[in-house]
């Protein structure tokens, strides 16, 4: 047996087993899982730990490159002629604004504090790109629906392709004044036309493709054929060093126009789009650098300011000009504070044209990512819980199971497994009528009829049931509130106030008594989808004595069998 070497199947076990683990936090902690899977990369990258070893980093970048094309291809599924004709009604004037705002800020702060010209105005170009891939992943983890959500996709498309071409067309000016054109401008100007053109026709023909073929193969052969497009595309973009990130907006625009199977083949992506965003923003916060943060200095400072004053002074003005809804002009621009990939690309693309030129712009972009990717998610998690476009579900922790009824589940499978416990209908037939329902009980007041909204969440995430009883003044069942149909229910701030437990409230006709045997108890939870039923007495005003939970009676009901054998 040779030297150890971490090959770099582990590292990808370890980044996924620790973004795990993040992802439970993050729960906890209340926080975007994006955020929780760039902090757990950071920490195990170069700037903190250093546990990847060296060279590993880099040949995840197809990978990375491949996440970025699914997310691309999916945000440009969301836009039908028909949607963008409406959203770009009261979105154009928005996002230009935003846009000459940005790029106008920065680079009038830049220059005012000191820097170059050519490098305060490249810097603003770049300064209006939104990280495509953290944005549209933080809205699609909150399932959030409504006019911010669909504003700000419309923003991070047109956000990222203005930034592309104001990127080229401001190198081109700058070199052009310093005199180091090699060849004329109208061969530059054309050679960037066709770039662009050509991702167009890549993205159009591969869009093609995969109506055509969606249409023609069965749904389980549609993954693979997503997946041969798209790297074949990527492929040919790397090839041609033709800008990738337009060819597959463009494709998914394609698909949206040309199938009426697009949600189907946007769910069929879905099964592979989660694990790759888990390892897109690992990897990511690997590469993230504090060091390059802390070297940005006040220069990095002066840009993130400008840029977030930008992007919400900018986004605020055209919205309030065009009397736009006031969650609009007051939470839109801070969805778009995210920003990476195109950004760091770019700046690759500056130093390998003008290392003079692009080197310190490379160094004040790679700094401030570090501040942006973490802090973006947070801007838009809030953003869309104070505009109300997050269903209630999404806005909460909550666990269904204990850590120790996890492991009873466990148990009892295995044994299941061995042939050791037989139909559990058995169990009720030999104890279930000698164990009774007072037996199984647990304490609870249940849920005030007229408690407020917050009170209603506390009670969820304190709970690990999924049905709780609601009661009025004399501890009376009045229904129960579902933690599953929660799911449909918005979650709108500025109404909290006014919400009470019985705005929440579904009737329920499962009841049981403290004497009732066990047995009534299992033939309730065989008719009923609720984890958990209502004790009440049986004399009047039938007060709520507590609840039984399904897992207990079951997990009761075969350990008296088999202790009766």
């Amino acid at each position: 047996m040779g030297d150890f070497h971490f090959h770099i199947a582990s590292t990808l076990g370890l980044l996924l087993g620790a973004c795990l683990a993040a992802g439970v936090f993050a729960d906890l902690l209340h926080l975007p899982k994006v955020t929780a899977f760039l902090l757990v990369g950071l920490l195990v990258g170069p700037s903190v730990m250093d546990l990847i070893p060296e060279g590993h980093v880099e040949r995840f970048e197809p990978v990375l490159e491949f996440a970025m094309a699914i997310v691309l291809f999916n945000l440009g599924c969301e836009f039908t002629f028909k949607k963008v004709r409406r959203i770009a009604a009261h979105c154009l004037a928005v996002s230009a604004t935003e846009i000459l705002c940005t790029c106008g800020l920065v680079t009038i702060g830049l220059r005012l504090f000191g820097c170059s010209g050519g490098t305060s105005l490249l810097l603003g170009c770049l300064a209006v790109a939104t990280a495509p891939a953290t944005t549209i992943l933080v809205l699609k983890e909150f399932r959030s629906e409504g006019p911010v959500t669909e504003s700000t996709g419309f923003l991070v498309a047109m956000n990222n392709f203005a930034c592309i071409v104001l990127f080229e067309f401001a190198f081109l000016a700058i070199h052009l004044i310093q005199g180091k054109l090699e060849i004329p401008l109208t061969e530059q100007m054309g050679v960037l036309l066709l770039d662009i053109a050509g991702s167009v026709l890549l993205g159009l023909a591969g869009g093609l493709v995969v109506s055509y073929g969606c249409g023609l193969l069965r749904m389980t052969r549609w993954l693979v054929l997503l997946v041969a497009t798209t790297t074949f595309l990527l492929g040919i973009c790397e090839s041609l060093d033709i800008p990738y990130m337009v060819t597959f907006l463009v494709m998914g625009v394609t698909v949206a126009n040309t199938s009426d199977m697009k949600g189907k083949i946007v769910d069929e992506l879905d099964h592979l789009s989660g694990l790759l965003a888990v390892v897109f923003f690992a990897v990511h916060g690997t590469q993230l650098d504090v060091g390059a943060f802390a070297a940005a200095g006040m220069v990095g400072v002066i840009y993130i300011v400008c840029r977030m004053l930008g992007k919400w002074l900018g986004v605020y003005a055209a919205a309030r000009a065009t009397r736009q809804p006031l969650e609009v002009r007051h939470w839109l621009g801070s969805c778009l504070f995210a920003q990476a990939g195109a950004a760091i690309a770019l700046s690759s693309i500056a130093v390998a044209r003008d290392p003079e030129l692009g080197k310190p712009i490379q160094d004040i972009i790679l700094g401030s990512v570090v501040l942006f990717e973490i802090i973006g998610p947070l801007f838009i998690r809030q953003s869309l819980l104070r505009t109300g476009e997050v269903p209630l579900a999404q806005a909460i922790h909550h666990t269904s199971r204990t850590p120790l009824e996890q492991v009873r589940e466990l148990g009892y499978r295995f044994r299941t497994g061995l042939g050791r416990h037989s139909d559990p209908k058995g169990a009720v037939d030999q104890v279930g009528g000698k164990v009774k329902v007072s037996d199984l009980l647990r304490k609870t007041k249940g849920i005030h009829q007229s408690a407020d909204f917050d009170a209603v969440i506390s009670h969820i995430e304190h709970s690990h049931d999924n049905t709780y009883p609601v009661v009025d003044d004399r501890m009376r069942v009045v229904g129960v509130i579902r933690y599953p149909l929660l799911s449909n229910v918005m979650f709108d701030d500025s109404v909290t106030q006014l919400v009470r437990a019985e705005d929440l409230v579904s009737e329920t006709d499962a009841i049981l008594y403290p004497d009732d045997p066990a047995a009534r108890a299992f033939e309730l939870f065989e008719a009923e989808t609720d984890d958990c039923i209502p004790v009440v007495t049986r004399e009047e005003p039938h007060e709520l004595q507590g609840v039984v939970r399904r897992s207990d009676v079951m997990h009761t009901l075969i350990t008296r069998r088999r202790k009766s054998k």
